[in-house]
């Protein structure tokens, strides 16, 4: 058994996900009824230990998180899951979930080498900021796609080659001009029209990672409309492939991900951008409460990098 985090700001950090929506509505576990916890990722520092974490941990120990139940002022964590960070930074939460998605994807399903083409879709978000960078380190070519000039701009200053904002530009046309052979890797979160147009942009054995799609998250079965019935002869005539990820069939690569990604956010070699909501209507992301504004702005795509919700005064796990 592990113990309660808390950091000497008394303040904890909890952070917003896609698939919130998703495990709220109970599409991940039909098994699972009301009342249950939500939220995947937390930090804070330890406050209490139990037995078998006393030899590992200390009382005041900044540590992470990423487990069901993460949207509470204090959680029970198991000691083996609990993960050290240096000290208790939102940087840090950014790389749990959204951070990991990207990493261990990329590494294991993206096959990126040298002057390959890598298309982000949502690329300015909390998870697709690090595949622009990841895909940059493995000196690939990246187009990302966003909704604003703001995030163009923000995608530029992490590396991205060919930002392209869909509300000015339309995303199929820039492809075919500036990809004529076509995309080597797309890392695709979005879903319906986006999903289609990525399948028709693939490159004779391009790879299309899905790690999500979020357009389709909020419709009552969780989908999005798409035109798959075409989909194997498209795949067939490109020798092109589609590979889900869900991060938790992939839990045994976490901790080694997990180290690398701290090391190089330590190290400044990788902008981890967090969002709090400050620019939104009501302001930043404050206390528990706030949860269900942050997953609004969100879905709305409002946020540039990982949305971070503040808990003041408030532990955030118990090893």
């Amino acid at each position: 058994m592990c113990g309660l985090c808390k950091s000497n700001q008394d303040v904890g950090f909890v952070g917003i996900n896609a698939s919130d929506i998703n495990f709220s509505a109970g599409r991940y576990d039909t098994s699972v009824k009301p009342p249950f916890d939500v939220g995947f990722e937390g930090m804070g520092e330890v406050v209490a230990l139990g037995l078998s974490a006393s030899a590992k941990y200390t009382v005041g120990q900044p540590v992470s998180y990423f487990r069901p139940g993460a949207f509470a002022e204090y959680i029970v964590v198991p000691a083996k899951e609990a993960i050290p960070i240096p000290t208790v930074k939102p940087e840090f939460l950014s790389l749990l979930v959204s951070g990991a998605t990207a990493y261990i994807s990329l590494k294991e399903l993206g096959e990126l080498s040298e002057g390959k083409t890598v298309l982000v879709t949502a690329a300015a978000g909390g998870t697709g900021q690090f595949a622009v960078q990841l895909a940059k380190k493995a000196k690939c070519h990246v187009l990302g796609t966003c909704s604003s000039d703001e995030k163009s701009g923000f995608l530029k200053s992490i590396g991205c080659d060919r930002p392209i904002n869909y509300k000015i530009e339309h995303v199929a046309d820039v492809l075919k001009k500036e990809c004529p052979k076509g995309v080597d890797v797309v890392y695709e979160s979005v879903g319906g029209k986006m999903f289609d147009l990525a399948i028709n942009s693939l490159a004779t054995k391009g790879r299309l990672i899905i790690i999500g799609f979020i357009s389709g998250y909020q419709t009552p079965t969780g989908l999005q409309p798409s035109n798959v019935e075409i989909l194997p002869a498209k795949l067939l005539r490109k020798s092109a492939s589609i590979r889900g990820f869900f991060l938790l069939h992939y839990i045994s690569e976490y901790q080694a991900a997990m180290k690398h990604l701290v090391e190089m956010c330590e190290n400044k070699e990788l902008t981890c951008e967090v969002d709090f909501g400050d620019m939104s209507p009501e302001g930043k992301f404050t206390g528990l409460e706030s949860v269900f504004r942050a997953i609004d702005y969100m879905y709305m795509g409002k946020n540039i990098g990982k949305i971070v919700v503040e808990l003041p005064h408030s532990v955030n796990s118990k090893l």
